[in-house]
């Protein structure tokens, strides 16, 4: 179990804008321990800008963003982001670290003793179904797409995160390959009860992996709240995602 708890996010009125253009505009949410939001739009709509936000890539530009009741200009960022998962599409695995080594190396950056950081490496791996006698001593070069992101997705739970960031991390993948990893996602959520926001386009992800959807278009919210009510949804942006469900 992680030793912190889950941390909470809340947006409050959130903008940000850079020379000219205005990106995120009055954008407010909140996510509990343990939730997962997915972040739902087309490209261009803010999502991963607003993923940014969270762990302080990217700073907003107006309104407030908290994780953990705290507000972010009161976190220390490198701790912050110590307890932070983040997980890319193309997996950002090091190419010269063996796969136990890759998933090891945030415990070991904070010190923790090499039997439990083996350990934890062995727990992971086999959540994912990678054993780790087996695949433990592969590089990232002898694994397929598949198999980098599901690396990918334990070396960001390895140090017990309170939050996990996602950005379309399963989007390169073949359909089959994809709902294998929709799964494998599910059962760690529920097992290490992280806190999770996820950025997708596909509207079928979203309605499957998140406890809520929040639907940007054009920078604002257009819709917020759990996917049975998304079904329900009337504006003229939701109606047009809801239609790739029929």
């Amino acid at each position: 179990m992680k030793e912190d708890g889950a941390l909470e996010v809340e947006f409050r009125d959130v903008s940000y804008a850079t020379t000219g253009k205005e990106i995120l505009r009055s954008i407010s949410f909140h996510v509990g321990p343990g939730e997962t939001m997915v972040l739902l739009g087309r490209s261009g709509s803010g999502k991963t800008t607003a993923l940014r936000l969270i762990n302080g890539m990217l700073r907003a530009t107006g309104g407030e963003v908290l994780v953990g009741k705290r507000p972010l200009d009161a976190w220390d960022l490198i701790e912050l982001r110590r307890r932070t998962g983040y997980v890319i599409q193309e997996s950002g695995l090091f190419p010269h670290f063996s796969v136990a080594r890759n998933v090891g190396l945030v415990p070991r950056l904070l010190g923790w003793e090499e039997a439990r950081i083996a350990s934890r490496v062995e727990e992971l791996l086999a959540q994912v179904g990678l054993p780790a006698p087996e695949y433990g001593p592969r590089y990232p070069r002898e694994l397929s797409g598949g198999q980098r992101q599901r690396i990918g997705v334990a070396r960001a739970l390895a140090a017990h995160p309170g939050l996990l960031l996602l950005d379309e991390p399963f989007g390169a993948l073949d359909p089959v390959t994809r709902l294998e990893l929709q799964r494998h996602f599910l059962e760690l959520r529920a097992r290490e009860g992280v806190t999770a926001i996820f950025v997708t386009h596909d509207v079928r992800e979203a309605m499957v992996l998140g406890t809520k959807i929040a639907l940007l278009e054009q920078g604002r919210l257009d819709f917020l709240g759990t996917p049975d009510e998304f079904f329900a949804a009337k504006t003229p942006e939701a109606e047009r995602f809801l239609e790739v469900l029929k």
